[in-house]
């Protein structure tokens, strides 16, 4: 059995993490789910004024180790699930360089909704910390992220799965 390499992308609030939990368990694969660990890992530190440095660096320290682990439970024939943001053309890019260097087998799922659908959620999620509360999300980050957001090109989409919730 070979195991698959999914990775999800999307704006904030498009669903990726309910995506990627009904995904898992429909196919029986792991996922992994970047704001999860970040909140584990360091949310009791989270300063009050979050500064990017801060936050990259951190960002930087899950992905590595969700790296090492999900490379270890493929290569029990496990399918994996990522959920890493992946904001920008540039981190997908590098995504598919990773994963063509070692021949991983790589399906793209394109997650989305109408921004004022998302911006709800987001500030919904923020508010009632339900099943997918992670991380406090603001309206001012919500709109930082936005601008950080590249849509995907056509090329990009070839062969993905979309959905839109």
């Amino acid at each position: 059995m070979t195991a698959t390499l999914n990775v999800i992308f999307g704006p904030s609030g498009a669903g990726k993490t309910t995506y990627a939990n009904a995904f898992a368990r429909r196919e029986a694969a792991v996922a992994f789910i970047l704001d999860e660990w970040m909140a584990r890992l360091y949310g009791p530190d989270i300063p009050a004024q979050v500064e990017y440095p801060w936050l990259v660096e951190r960002v930087g320290r899950c992905e590595a180790q969700i790296w090492s682990t999900a490379a270890a439970v493929m290569a029990t024939g496990t399918s994996v699930i990522l959920d890493l943001g992946l904001m920008r053309k540039a981190d997908r890019d590098r995504i598919r360089e990773i994963a063509e260097a070692v021949e991983l087998p790589l399906q793209w799922h394109f997650v989305t909704a109408p921004q004022d659908a998302r911006r709800a959620r987001v500030a919904e999620r923020t508010q009632v910390h339900g099943k997918s509360f992670a991380l406090q999300v603001t309206p001012d980050m919500f709109e930082f992220v936005e601008g950080v957001f590249e849509a995907p090109t056509p090329e990009e989409l070839a062969g993905a799965i979309v959905s839109e919730s």
